[in-house]
């Protein structure tokens, strides 16, 4: 019995130490050093020709939005009031931004243990940060905490982003790939969540929302990112009744 445990160990042991040399050998081939670049004027105007691109003034006053990610997390925000309805599952939360609070329903029924509710909150709060940085990242670049350097990257100029606060992993450093017109084509991610460097996602199907500002609705790289039923505007646009009265309550 102990010469047989002992083959079925040694059996582990080696099939760990071929997935251990194979993330080795993947590493060291994909994984990009994150470039250097230079603060100072023309970093700051690449930056504001991206924005000026997606039309970041519409973004800016548009008090609704309205999208979903991936087929999984579907999303009303109240950019006016700070306020976002979050789908998922069997989950609906009703999430005000800045202080982390709400009401969560699971299968229709009110959560009422504090517990629960609050670990559904942040587990809300967690799928909006993420997934609107995603929908709309280039209103983002002057955010508190970040840092902009121009980087020639190929022979054309890119904008490297790094978020030393805020968001979901502080630290994480985007460079920005964009067309004449400041227009992005792609981003490539040095980031805590993934541990190679350098992983490269696009920049698609743009579109012109209601209310003038520009979306990209697809991302492809190490795995397909659509964001689709996009609209902007107001509750009222939408035509449906103020889903965050609940939150009046609070």
């Amino acid at each position: 019995m102990k010469k047989r445990n002992f083959k079925w160990l040694r059996r582990i042991g080696i099939g760990l130490g071929v997935i251990v040399c194979g993330a080795l050998i993947v590493y060291f081939i994909f994984n990009e050093k994150m470039p250097k670049g230079e603060t100072g004027v023309k970093a700051e105007a690449l930056a504001t020709k991206i924005q000026a691109a997606v039309n970041i003034e519409a973004w800016d006053t548009t008090e609704a939005v309205q999208w979903t990610f991936k087929d999984a997390h579907t999303f009303l925000w109240d950019k006016k009031r700070h306020w976002v309805k979050v789908n998922w599952k069997n989950n609906e939360a009703l999430i005000r931004i800045d202080s982390v609070d709400g009401r969560v329903w699971e299968d229709g029924k009110e959560i009422k243990s504090i517990k629960k509710r609050d670990k559904l909150l942040k587990r809300g709060l967690y799928f909006w940060m993420n997934d609107s940085f995603w929908l709309n990242a280039p209103a983002k670049l002057f955010d508190k905490g970040t840092e902009r350097r121009l980087v020639n990257y190929e022979g054309e100029n890119a904008l490297l982003v790094t978020y030393s606060s805020g968001g979901v992993t502080p630290g994480d450093s985007y460079l920005w790939r964009v067309d004449e017109n400041g227009l992005p084509k792609s981003w490539k991610l040095w980031v805590k969540i993934i541990p190679i460097g350098g992983v490269e996602f696009t920049w698609d199907k743009w579109k012109t929302t209601e209310t003038g500002a520009k979306i990209a609705t697809f991302h492809d790289g190490l795995l397909e990112l659509p964001m689709t039923d996009v609209k902007t505007g107001t509750l009222s646009d939408f035509g449906i009744k103020d889903p965050f009265e609940p939150l009046a309550n609070l």
